[in-house]
Formats: structure tokens, C-alpha cells, sequence
């Protein structure tokens, strides 16, 4: 690393005591730090021809007074200051709002430069900046700078100056030549002059695709070297195994496989059978028949003589889980347990003895899997379910049940592409992509809450026919804060509505687990018609008879949650609706609704998401693991990381990379990091 940079920023010429703590107040400490302090904007004080401004645009202009400034005066000490001014053969009048002092400044025939906002149809200029007399600054772009405090963009920039002229020289290139020619990138040290003392967009454009670049490729090194170092420091199990079995078991399966299963199995199991621990993500749409798959592994484990874990986030998902292992290995002499904090006492104690003498072969379970108690006797594989709802702590606690056992992570949450490959970087990641045929689209409409009474009326008819549904809300009760239904209200207006016709059951958080696995054994038996809700059924549960899907202040909600509530209905041969009760005032709430209502592709609808709300929201911010980048935009960019990525997979495999000079300071970044030390990025 070079020692200049890294320096304290008070050996920067300007910089002082104070100066200091400012600059540290915004996490910059030393001299690199403050020269990748990068303009979040430029304002742009080049002149433009008006008739090539966009209205609304911000614009700076030069002009001649063509008349005296008027005065008005309005309201406590607010004013209004008007003058006209040519522009080329443009008659325009320049507004001032609250600086009457200027009227004694405006000289009429005097040359003038304006700056604000342009209103084309009354052809005037909101004014923000003004000078008067011929101005020779006029080609000019101001960087903006995030800053803290009395820290000014103006006194920053200085600082940067300063720090340009003293240590420019030092700024040392990290990108290979090689790659720097193929991609024609300017220097390092050119990109940083180019970001802050810019002569034009296109300088701009040119120094931004540098760094986007070298930002994705320093974390992709970062990845791909961890992938490589798990890799080659865990030895797996290799899983052996009768292949007849295996294929005697697909073949028995109740449904046959899509080809999109067939290929992720493919991929599974040649993990499974290698001496390298699997480390695998598997993403499916709701209802693509990831269960099948997880069987399928779990049971290649158990023919291996291993046994398999399922964590699930719910209580109800583990039922279910269970049910249907159990359902398609108990004939092969395969056997399923389930484990939560609702299991106690005896049955408790007899499950965990059973499973450490080898008793089990699978263990189904929520976070109940990895407490202390529990003890496998040999664990091949390890299947997390909904793998986003556990933190990294929980999933590798799990995973050291066993002596590096094989790892799949599923969601049904279909992860944009752009997201897999960052925030599983070090992952392999397999995508079914396909529904199981026959499957009937989901028919999602979108409709105000003043047609209410036609939707219970729609309802209704479903419930006639022997159907059931599904009413979805955001909260559990009443809120001061946020005006939307709530379940509890909801419940009593629907047990009102439908009176001694249909059963109405309530499903929310608060209940107890006994109290929750009742209410869904109910609804499962068709007892209970309407099951009224909050999001809590939004993963895993599986009622075929349920054919309508009724949500509550949808715009409330993300596009990705809504299509998982979604995928609660279409599950059996019946059509299903999706009704989204809405009055969105926000344009991004009315985009959600007409995107929800146009496409059922659950990959589509993540990266609309993506799009809507950041990468920060599509997790949750607590356990998104997504880096934060100085300068590249994962959404926008996502071009470059793809070939960010595939350059570091390149490296990480090629010797050079390892030996050669020109890549020590790659290596120095990834050595940083931790990485190779055996340390997991954050």
C-alpha cells in the first residue's frame, strides 16, 4: 500500500485541528480517503441556446436588461423582483423571489448571467444565481459534495485542490494494464482528476465507468477468493450413492419433473457427489416445485448414509414440510421429525435421542435446529428454506452441526440477477424457472375501496361454489400513525358481512403457536371459508382450495411481497384471483399495481422491485449483506458487474494472479479485506 496516501488528511495544506474533525465526522482520515471523496452531482454553468432547454431545466444563461427591474412586495418581508432580459432574440423575464436588494444592482443595457430554472411556457427564469457584467466563468461544471457541519462545498473542494497538487503523484494504478486496454480505461489518477475537476459530461461519463468497474471488480475479487478459499480449505462429504435408487425415486414422484428441475437436480447432486462442500442457492417463483428438489437432496443424503436438516423460518411451514416428506420417503423407510419450540417434554427429549443415535434420517425444524441440545449422529446436508429470514450467525451455526456438510439455501423470493451475483457472489446459484404444467395463471386485478361491496359480492359466489379465501392485511390493530385496515376490524366486518353463511377465522402474529397451527388446520379443512390475516401466511402455506386473495392497502406493500402473498391461491386446478384493494397517492404505489396486475413472472416483478426500492429495502436492511459502493449503482450498472465478475473468476483461477507484480495491489485489497484469513465479508 503506498504509505503517502494513507497518511493523515492534516499533512494536507489547509487542514487543521478542526478541519481535521470535520473531515472525520464524514469518514475521511486520511489523504486517499479524501481524494475518493467523490461529487455526488455537478451543476452545470455552461452557456446554452434556450431554444435547446427542456422546460423545467436548469439553465445559465447570458443576456442583455431590457428594462427596469419592478418590485413587489407581498406578505411578511417576501418580495418579488421582475426584469426582462434578451436572450438571443428571446425576450425573458428573470424572477428573484426575496432579494429586493438587487433591484439597485440591475443596470438596464448591462450584460447579465442567469442561472435557475427555466419555465418555457411563460418564458421566464426562476433566478438562483446572478451576476452582472461580462462573465468569463461560463464553461464550467461545480461539483456538489456531501458534507457535514461548517464544512462548505466550496471550502472541500479547496481541500481537495490542495491535496491534488501535493500527492497526485503518489496515486498509485490497481487495475491491470491488460484490463485498463481492453476496456479503455483512463489511469487511476486521471479518473480522480477527472471526477473532481471535470470539463464536461462526457469526462465525467468516462471517469465514472472507470470506477464503477474497479469498484465491482475489487468485490468480486473479494468474493470470488473467499469462494476459492471454502473451497479449498473444507473438504466436503462425497456423497456415493446407488444411482438406481435415485431413479427409481423420481420415477415413484406423484408429478414428473420440469425440465427446469431436472437441470437444477443435475446440479445438486454433481455437488453432492464431489469432495467439495456444496455451497448452493437455489431460487424458484412461488409454486415451481422447490420442495420436490430439497426431497430429492435429502434423500440422496440419507442413501449416502448420511442424515439431512431443514430449517424453516415458521412453524407452519415446518408442518408442512414435514407432511410432505414424510408423505413421499416414510414408503422408503425413510425417517421424517419434526423439531420446534412447540415440542416439549418427552416427545422433545425422545426426538433428540432418536436423532443422535442415528434414528432420524431428516429433521425438520424453525431456529429450534440450532440450539445446543441438538446433536446429529452424521450430517450430510443442510437445506435453509426462505434462507433471507435467517441472520448468517444462525445459518452457520446450522451448518456446524456436522463435519462440513453439502449446503443448499432455497427462497421462493426470486432474486434479481444482478442481486444473486453480488450478495451470493460466493455462491453457486441455481434458478428454476418454470412452472409445472397446468398450472392456470393467477388473474390479479386492481381496484379502489369504494368497490368493496362488489368484491365480497365476487367472493361470495367463490365461497358458493365450495372455494375459500384469503383477506390480507397490513396490521394487527388499529394504528394512529398509519391510516389502513387492520385484521382485527377487518375480521369483525366480514363475520358481519357474511354473518351465519361462512365461517371467518383471524390468523395474526400475536397468536400462540397452538393457537396458529388450529386456525390453519381449520382452514386447511375448509371449517373456516375466509381466513382473514396479516402477512404471516405469505410463505409456505399450501391450501388448494383457497382460490381468492384479497389484499388490504396493497400499496403498502413491496411488488415482491405481494407476489408471494399472491402464490398462496393457484395452487390447485381451480382459476384464483388476486384482488388488490388500493388507493395509492404516491406514483411509485400506482406503478406497483399496474406492474402486479401485468405480469405473474416472479423474477420480472424483482427487478421492477429492485428498480422501486434499492437494493437496502429488497432484503431488509439488517440482513441484505449488500456492499455499499462509493460510485457504482447495482441496478443501473448491472452490465459492468457482470463483467466485473466474470474478470475476477478469471483472476482468482489463473496463476498469474497469484505470483505476478502487476496484481500486488490487487492482492493487497483482498488480503485487506480479511478474506484469505478465513473471514467472512459482512
Amino acid at each position: 500500500m503506498n504509505s503517502e496516501l494513507h497518511q493523515p488528511v492534516t499533512v494536507v495544506k489547509g487542514i487543521g485541528d478542526e478541519g481535521e474533525k470535520a473531515l472525520n465526522d464524514m469518514g475521511i482520515y486520511t489523504v486517499l480517503d479524501l481524494l475518493e471523496h467523490i461529487p455526488y452531482r455537478y451543476e452545470d454553468y455552461r452557456l446554452k441556446q434556450l431554444e435547446d432547454v427542456k422546460h423545467d431545466e436548469r439553465v445559465t444563461v447570458q443576456g442583455k436588461v431590457h428594462s427596469e427591474p419592478s418590485l413587489t412586495f407581498y406578505g411578511r418581508k417576501r418580495s418579488r423582483l421582475t426584469v426582462r432580459v434578451l436572450v438571443e432574440r428571446i425576450l425573458v423575464t428573470a424572477v428573484f423571489f426575496n432579494q429586493a436588494y438587487l433591484k439597485n444592482k440591475i443596470e438596464l443595457g448591462g450584460s447579465i448571467t442567469l442561472t435557475g430554472k427555466w419555465d418555457q411556457h411563460r418564458q421566464t427564469i426562476n433566478v438562483s444565481e446572478m451576476k452582472m457584467g461580462d462573465v468569463t466563468r461560463t464553461s464550467e461544471l461545480k461539483p456538489l459534495y456531501h458534507t457535514k457541519g461548517d464544512l462548505t462545498t466550496k471550502s472541500l473542494q479547496r481541500l481537495i485542490t490542495n491535496a491534488f497538487q501535493q500527492y497526485e503523484h503518489h496515486i498509485a494504478e490497481i487495475i491491470p494494464t491488460s484490463l485498463l486496454k481492453q476496456y479503455k480505461l483512463p489511469s487511476r489518477s486521471q479518473t480522480l482528476r477527472l471526477l473532481h475537476f471535470p470539463n464536461s459530461f462526457e469526462q465525467i461519463k468516462h471517469a465514472r465507468r472507470r470506477m464503477v468497474y474497479e469498484e465491482f471488480l475489487l468485490f468480486q475479487l473479494k468474493m470470488q477468493a473467499l469462494r476459492k478459499f471454502e473451497r479449498e480449505n473444507s473438504s466436503g462429504i462425497c456423497h456415493e450413492f446407488k444411482p438406481e435408487a435415485l431413479s427409481m425415486f423420481i420415477q415413484s414422484l406423484p408429478f414428473p419433473l420440469t425440465k427446469a428441475q431436472e437441470r437444477v437436480v443435475e446440479e445438486v447432486i454433481a455437488d453432492m457427489k464431489s469432495p467439495y462442500r456444496m455451497n448452493r442457492l437455489l431460487q424458484g417463483d412461488v409454486g415451481s416445485g422447490k420442495t420436490v428438489v430439497a426431497a430429492i437432496a435429502l434423500y440422496v443424503s440419507c442413501l449416502a448414509g448420511y442424515q439431512g436438516a431443514l430449517m424453516v423460518p415458521t412453524e407452519i411451514l415446518a408442518e408442512q414440510h414435514a407432511h410432505s416428506l414424510t408423505i413421499l420417503l416414510s414408503p422408503l423407510n425413510i425417517r421424517v421429525e419434526i423439531l420446534t419450540s412447540s415440542i416439549k417434554g418427552k416427545q422433545r427429549k425422545a426426538i433428540l435421542e432418536d436423532l443422535k443415535q442415528g434414528n432420524i434420517n431428516i429433521l425438520v425444524g424453525t431456529h429450534a435446529l440450532i440450539q445446543e441440545e441438538v446433536d446429529f449422529l452424521s450430517l450430510g446436508l443442510v437445506i435453509t428454506d426462505e434462507q433471507h429470514r435467517f441472520g448468517v450467525e444462525q445459518r452457520r451455526v446450522l451448518r456446524e452441526k456436522g463435519e462440513s456438510p453439502d449446503v443448499l439455501f432455497m427462497t421462493a423470493t426470486p432474486i434479481p440477477r444482478t442481486l444473486a451475483i453480488t450478495a451470493f457472489g460466493e455462491m453457486d446459484v441455481s434458478v428454476i424457472d418454470e412452472l409445472p404444467a397446468g398450472r392456470k395463471q393467477i388473474e390479479t386485478y386492481w381496484v379502489k375501496h369504494n368497490m368493496l361491496d362488489r368484491i365480497l359480492s365476487f367472493v361470495e359466489k367463490e365461497l358458493q361454489k365450495g372455494r375459500q379465501a384469503y383477506v390480507i392485511c397490513p396490521l394487527i390493530e388499529e394504528s394512529e400513525k398509519l391510516d389502513v385496515q387492520n385484521a382485527l376490524d377487518v375480521h369483525s366486518i366480514l363475520t358481519h358481512y357474511f354473518a351465519s353463511k361462512y365461517s371467518v377465522g383471524l390468523m395474526h402474529g400475536r397468536l400462540t403457536s397452538d393457537e396458529k397451527e388450529e386456525v390453519m388446520r381449520a382452514f386447511s379443512t375448509n371449517e373456516v371459508n375466509v381466513l382473514v390475516s396479516t402477512t404471516v401466511v405469505e410463505v409456505g402455506v399450501n391450501v388448494p382450495n383457497a382460490t381468492i386473495m384479497v389484499i388490504y392497502d396493497a400499496e403498502r406493500f413491496g411488488l415482491s411481497q405481494l407476489h408471494q402473498l399472491r402464490g398462496r391461491v393457484g395452487r390447485g386446478e381451480n382459476q384464483s384471483y388476486c384482488i388488490l384493494l388500493a388507493d395509492p397517492k404516491s406514483e411509485t404505489g400506482k406503478e406497483r399495481m399496474r406492474i402486479m396486475t401485468e405480469t405473474n413472472d416472479g423474477f420480472v416483478l424483482s427487478e421492477k422491485d429492485l428498480e422501486l426500492r434499492g437494493p437496502g429495502d429488497f432484503f431488509g436492511k439488517k440482513q441484505s449483506g449488500m456492499p455499499e459502493f462509493k460510485i457504482a449503482d447495482m441496478i443501473h450498472d448491472y452490465r459492468a458487474l457482470e463483467v466485473a465478475r466474470q474478470d475476477a473468476v478469471n483472476l482468482i483461477q489463473s496463476r498469474e494472479f497469484w505470483d505476478q507484480e502487476e496484481y500486488k495491489l490487487l492482492r493487497e485489497r483482498i488480503e485487506k479485506s480479511g478474506v484469505l484469513a478465513g473471514e467472512k465479508l459482512d
